[in-house]
């Protein structure tokens, strides 16, 4: 398929799971042809020094470049600027990098050869990803780092991953680093800098986190909805009735989503004995509500995003401009980022709630699950676990984009400190998938406990496909064992 001018959020995700090649446009192809070509004529001139192109970069962009040395300015600038440490970077949110480069740099607005984007596109469909690591982006300036280490082997330098089975057999392929690939690409004036100013590395773990955000979100629900019958709550607090006079969309959407899990339920229908529910339960349109209306923010702010020009200097061969500017911060995306780990940390802190109160000993459940107490310990140490998560989540959800620390010698003197927020935001983002595999877990022991009467058909099933992957039955077990079969196999 073709790049477009514009992909929702939706589109990348179509894109990156289904697989399918990608490629430039005609369109494409000729803005940055038209590009690249207003940009040399540029170069080719005596005329004032641009910053980037024919200078050096940082608090250096006041040293003047010889004309002969622009292509190895270039080079330099990958190698000095490939510095990060740490973890390595996600292979998924790698590829996911190259195609929003890609993307970023086919409006024609960054002055590069058109073979340096079909380079990225050609490592894209072949499955050709670069080493990167998690540490080392300010979030401004570009994701120097990050970018640097993408970029590297499109000139035939740096590392890529390889695979390889060593058993032959149906396991995984074991993934290990290699020295890039000989590579035929020259870059010219500018062309290093324009791969390596960009906000691709924040867009790209945003965007893993959003598409795993968008799949936590639904799960809330149908767990919250299988909490409700486990815990033989009350209905009343789904209604529409209350949700009309305060319509948040989240709210209303998840009141009408729990009802819908919900209908037709024996135990849902049966007479209670109490006249409220704990918040947890109770408050469940309102806490998922909030995340949604969150996520959906961020959503709407990470699709202008991907879809935009990140890199300096910006380009505009039909108005004779060459702008040195900062579309390159990343503060937009370092605020919605530290927002989403808070609005996903919320949904890990209320289902780690009705673990609680799934153990503990009321409203018919025996305490922590078990009948056998004191000889069992049942389920006691499951919220052990969910809740050293959500701690743990507490402290990942400081922000990061408050911070900020001068750097290249004063030139760069305010960052977003983006980078740092996307990292944690995946941890976040993952931490809450292993406490809703307790959740899941949890309820679905604590359903079995109001046999004979059944819950809908929509719950009835899932219990049903958790106990096809995970023993929850009478007795002491490995638990860790069960959740994490549960885990792998739902999320």
């Amino acid at each position: 398929m073709q790049l477009a001018e514009y992909h929702s959020i939706d589109d990348i995700r179509k894109i990156i799971e289904s697989g399918i090649g990608v490629e430039l446009s005609e369109l494409s192809k000729a803005k940055i042809n038209k590009c690249n070509s207003y940009l040399l004529q540029k170069v080719a001139q005596d005329g004032p020094p641009i910053y980037g192109v024919n200078t050096g970069f940082g608090s250096l962009c006041n040293t003047e470049i010889s004309k002969e040395k622009l292509t190895e300015l270039q080079i330099n600038l990958l190698r000095s600027h490939a510095c990060g440490t740490g973890a390595y970077v996600p292979h998924s949110i790698v590829k996911l990098m190259l195609l929003l480069k890609a993307q970023s740099l086919s409006y024609g607005h960054s002055g590069v050869q058109l073979a340096t984007v079909e380079k990225l596109l050609e490592f894209y469909n072949s499955n050709t990803l670069p080493v990167i690591y998690e540490l080392g982006s300010l979030g401004a300036s570009g994701d120097l780092a990050p970018l640097s280490h993408l970029a590297l082997p499109l000139i035939g330098e740096g590392q890529i991953w390889a695979y390889q089975n060593p058993s032959k057999s149906k396991e995984e392929p074991f993934a290990y680093a290699k020295k890039a690939l000989p590579s035929d690409l020259k870059l010219g004036a500018k062309e290093g800098l324009a791969l390596i100013n960009g906000t691709q590395f924040m867009q790209a773990y945003g965007l893993h986190c959003l598409f795993k955000a968008q799949d936590i979100l639904k799960r809330a629900d149908l767990h919250a909805a299988l909490c409700v019958d486990a815990y033989d709550a009350r209905i009343e607090p789904f209604l529409s009735y209350s949700h009309e006079i305060r319509p948040h969309q989240g709210q209303l959407h998840t009141a009408k989503t729990v009802l819908n899990h919900l209908h037709g339920s024996e135990i849902l229908a049966q007479k209670k004995g109490h006249v409220q529910d704990p918040y947890s339960l109770r408050c469940v349109p309102q806490v998922h509500g909030a995340s949604k209306d969150a996520v959906a923010h961020a959503m709407a702010v990470f699709e202008t995003e991907i879809n935009s020009v990140t890199d300096n200097p910006n380009v505009f061969p039909d108005e004779d401009l060459v702008l040195s500017a900062g579309n390159f911060h990343g503060q937009t995306l370092a605020l919605q980022l530290d927002f989403l780990a808070i609005a996903i940390a919320e949904i890990g802190s209320i289902a780690e709630r009705r673990i609680y109160r799934l153990l503990e000993g009321k409203r018919g459940l025996p305490a922590f699950l078990t009948s056998n107490p004191g000889l069992e310990s049942g389920l006691m140490i499951a919220q052990y676990t969910a809740a050293s998560i959500v701690s743990q989540n507490k402290q990942l959800c400081t922000p990061s984009s408050v911070d900020t620390i001068e750097s290249s010698n004063g030139q760069e003197d305010h960052v977003s400190m983006g980078a740092n927020a996307a990292t944690k935001c995946l941890r976040v983002v993952e931490n809450v998938e292993r406490i809703q595999a307790i959740e899941l877990l949890t309820a679905c022991k604590a359903l079995e406990y109001r046999r004979p009467l059944k819950s809908s058909m929509v719950i009835e099933e899932l219990v049903a496909s958790v106990k096809s992957i995970a023993d929850i039955s009478e007795g002491d077990k490995i638990w860790a064992n069960e959740v994490e079969k549960i885990r792998l196999s739902f999320f």
